[in-house]
Formats: structure tokens, C-alpha cells, sequence
């Protein structure tokens, strides 16, 4: 049975008459791909904004994890007066909004105020100027995130009010595809699974993870957009039911010293008709040479591009040996310990690249897989051979290992930079050298331990 189709305006426009529908969420996805925006009552919507619009500041694209204004952002700053963006509606992604009964959600696009076009540093005009390119080729680009997040008993406030220390999580024990694992957090994961199929996401389904809590929900594959869309609204919408079911969960690279938590990114290109331009069943293995370019773009450019797959400096806590995790660029068939592995057959081939952590910022991260595989096709890269047994014992490059260097390497970017322009580079260069500078004022646990008393 096909979900529940996402709304339509005449059918909004009756809800709200109705009452069913009360509010209209306007959001867009920032930096560190969460959602922000308005709730705003839901005839409010249809006589004003519909038509009109609606706007916000533009510091919303030049702040940190914690909303605080930071300076070196060119679009953004005290000197040029925090103005506003226009929230750009994208009626195709009107939905309800799971978790939150009585309303409907719409994504935005940014635009500047003065007409000259897209904020080009929004995440999500990012993935489309990449999706356009694609398609400037002949090629229309799907995906599907594999997002992981481990549960805990206690509320946010709870967690929050325990510096998230001495937490409980929902499984005590290894739940990977554990249907009894599962049988402990099912109420809340069906509740999730069930109010996003109401909002238009094909829900595949749920299993445990290897760390102890953790879980995964999977969604059918689908074009890399609106892909992109249903994560965000999904990961939003699955902190929303875990606190009304008085629980949390956290999409943390690295939460403990066990297992991380992934976002593995499953890729794909097909013509503008839909036809398969992967496969050839006349070459070794029936990969066509189109795909073999495909991959082999991005392998060439994964390190430089490593910062869009792991934004925060958490993220690179779970690449470690035999972990599951990557620690080295190479590519193999069906073989987890590399960093991209090759899966599927025929219309199903794909590439699985597991780099990303469940921190990541999903329209960054699919625009630096489609960036680097265009840039792979466009030049016609050779592949290297397949890496057969362990990619973690292996001499292939590793993965960066710091904020920093991926900051660095991204900064040297040629094919990023001809990729997204300078604008788009320099903004993420930015926002990786705030971070690091937060990090390296604060004082760790670690380091309170170590040092209070022995040093």
C-alpha cells in the first residue's frame, strides 16, 4: 500500500476550514541541518503567506550549534545588519507534520531580497545547483540515507539536567537485527515509522544496532531531493515523539566509546527517462563505464570533500578500526571496511558511501557524493581495481582524522571550488574554523580527570 500522499493545497485549504489542520510550519534546513522557521496559524497561511511569502534573518545561515553570532561569514554580520531572506514555498513538500497533530509542514528555499536569485550557501540550493548539473548531463540522481540514533529512557530535560552523563539506554545489550532488541523500543518506533508514512515518506523498515539503544529506519530510495527533505523532517520529527514519549534519542557521530552512529548514503544516477546508465552487461561485472568514472570521482576527491560527510568535531571519534566505520578511501564489492562499497545489480546498482556519521548535513553530504562522482564522469577517471580483504589493514589513504584536516582539505579544493563556487567553500571553511575554535576553549572532562589531581 502506497503512503498517505502529501498534501495538496486544496486539500490544506480544507483542513484548515475544517479545523483539522490548525497551523502551518514554514521551515527551511540550516547549516547544521536542522529545521527553522515559523509556526503560523493556518488561515494566517492562506490569506498572507501563500501569496506573499514570508521572511527571516539571514544570521539563520552564520550561527553555531548554539544560535550565538560568529563572525567571517561574507553573507552575514553586524556590519551589514542581519537583514532578512525570503522564504521561497515549495508546495511539493506540504505535508503534515509527523509528530505534531493538527499540523502541516512546508520547506522552503532561500532567496535574497533584492531578485538576484538563490542564497547559494543553503544547504539545500547546494544539493539542487548539483542535481542541475546532473541533469545538464542527461542524468537524474537518486539516493536513500540509512540514518542511525540510539535511544534513551530518560526525557531531554532529564539528559540535559545529567550533563548527559549515566544515561540509560533502551537495550542494555548488542540489538543488531535483534527482533527482541526491537520489541523494547517498538512503541516508539512505530510511532515513527507510522507518522512518517502519514507524511508521505515510504517507510522500509526499523532494526537494531550494534551500540547499546541503538536503532535504525530505513525509507525507500528516491529522487535525492526530496530524499534529502524527508531526512530532515524525519530526524526533527523522531526527537519530537521520543519526547512525548518521554525518552530522547541522539543522532551523534559518536555518542560512547562503542559503535557510532552512521549515515550511510546509497547513490545512484538514470537517465532523464528513467533508463538504467550503470550497467552494460557486456563489461566485467556489468558495470557500465559511466558508473566505473562515477566511482572513481568519488574516490579521487572523498578526503577533500570529508567535511560535508562529518561537519562537527565528534564525527571523527567513529572512525576506528573494525568498527564499522571507514578509516580508509578504497572501494570494494559488498565489502564493509571500505568507505564506499558497490551494491545492487542491474536498475539496484549503487554506491553505498559510509563515511557519513548521523550528524551530517544531508544535502551537503549527497551534493559531495554527486559533485565528486560528476567530476569523475566529466573527466573520465579510471577506476582503481576493487580492494579485496581488510580496507582497515590496508595502505590505502585514510580518512581524515580531525576537523581540522578535513578543513584544510577542503579549503585546498579545486573540484570543490569548481564544484560550488568560492562562496559556498569559504562559508563551510567558516563554519569548520568555529567549531574548532569553540572546541579548543573548552575544557574537557578528560582533561579535569587527567589533570586535577596528578598533574
Amino acid at each position: 500500500m502506497a503512503p498517505t500522499p502529501t498534501l495538496t493545497l486544496d486539500r490544506l485549504r480544507e483542513e484548515i476550514e475544517s479545523g483539522d489542520i490548525d497551523t502551518v510550519v514554514v521551515a527551511f534546513t540550516d547549516m547544521q541541518g536542522r529545521l527553522q522557521g515559523k509556526r503560523l496559524h493556518g488561515h494566517y497561511f492562506l490569506d498572507h503567506v501563500l501569496e506573499d511569502g514570508t521572511e527571516g534573518c539571514n544570521y539563520l545561515l552564520a550561527v553555531d550549534v548554539d544560535m550565538n553570532t560568529v563572525d567571517g561569514y561574507a553573507i552575514s554580520s553586524w556590519e551589514r545588519g542581519y537583514g532578512d531572506m525570503f522564504f521561497d514555498l515549495d508546495l511539493d513538500t506540504l505535508r503534515r507534520t509527523p509528530g505534531s497533530p493538527h499540523s502541516a509542514t512546508v520547506q522552503c528555499d532561500l532567496t535574497w531580497l533584492d531578485g538576484s536569485g538563490a542564497v547559494a550557501q543553503s544547504p539545500r540550493s547546494v544539493l539542487k545547483a548539483q542535481v542541475d548539473r546532473a541533469a545538464d548531463l542527461g542524468m537524474a540522481a537518486h539516493c536513500g540515507t540509512e540514518l542511525e540514533f540510539i535511544v534513551f529512557q530518560e526525557s531531554y530535560e532529564q539528559a540535559w539536567d545529567a550533563n548527559y552523563t549515566g544515561l540509560t539506554p533502551a537495550n542494555r545489550y548488542n540489538v543488531d537485527y535483534s527482533i527482541l532488541g526491537g520489541d523494547r523500543v517498538e512503541p516508539l518506533l512505530r510511532e515513527i515509522r507510522n507518522e512518517m508514512y502519514a507524511a508521505g515518506a515510504v517507510v522500509e523498515s526499523a532494526k537494531g544496532e550494534c551500540n547499546y539503544g541503538q536503532h535504525e529506519i530505513g525509507f525507500l530510495f528516491d529522487e535525492a531531493v526530496r530524499t534529502c527533505d524527508n531526512h530532515v523532517v524525519y530526524r526533527n520529527a523522531a526527537k519530537e515523539i521520543a519526547a512525548h514519549h518521554g525518552q530522547s534519542l541522539t543522532f551523534m557521530a559518536k555518542f560512547d566509546q562503542r559503535e557510532g552512529s552512521s549515515c550511510h548514503i546509497h547513490l545512484s544516477l538514470r537517465g532523464l527517462d528513467g533508463e538504467t546508465v550503470f550497467v552494460d552487461d557486456d563489461r566485467e561485472h556489468g558495470h557500465s563505464a559511466m558508473f566505473e568514472h562515477f566511482l572513481a570521482g568519488i574516490l579521487a576527491t572523498q578526503r577533500e570533500l570529508t567535511y560535508f560527510y562529518a561537519p562537527n568535531i565528534n564525527s571523527y571519534k567513529r572512525f576506528a578500526s573494525a568498527s564499522f566505520a571507514p578509516t580508509a578511501v578504497a572501494w570494494g564489492r559488498d565489502n564493509r571496511t571500505c568507505a564506499l562499497r558497490v551494491v545492487g545489480h542491474g536498475a539496484g546498482l549503487r554506491v553505498e558511501n559510509r563515511v557519513g556519521g548521523g550528524d551530517l548535513n544531508p544535502y551537503l553530504a549527497v551534493a559531495a557524493m554527486l559533485a565528486g562522482g560528476l567530476h569523475g564522469i566529466e573527466n573520465e577517471l579510471e577506476l582503481e581495481p576493487a580492494l579485496e580483504g581488510n580496507a582497515y589493514t590496508s595502505d590505502k589513504p585514510r580518512v581524515p582524522t580531525t576537523l581540522q584536516e578535513a578543513r584544510d582539505l577542503l579549503a585546498g579544493s579545486t573540484v570543490a571550488r569548481a564544484a560550488f563556487g568560492d562562496e559556498v567553500v569559504d562559508h563551510y571553511v567558516n563554519a569548520a574554523d568555529v567549531e574548532i575554535t569553540a572546541f579548543n576553549a573548552a575544557v574537557t572532562d578528560w582533561e579535569r580527570r587527567r589533570g586535577f589531581e596528578r598533574l
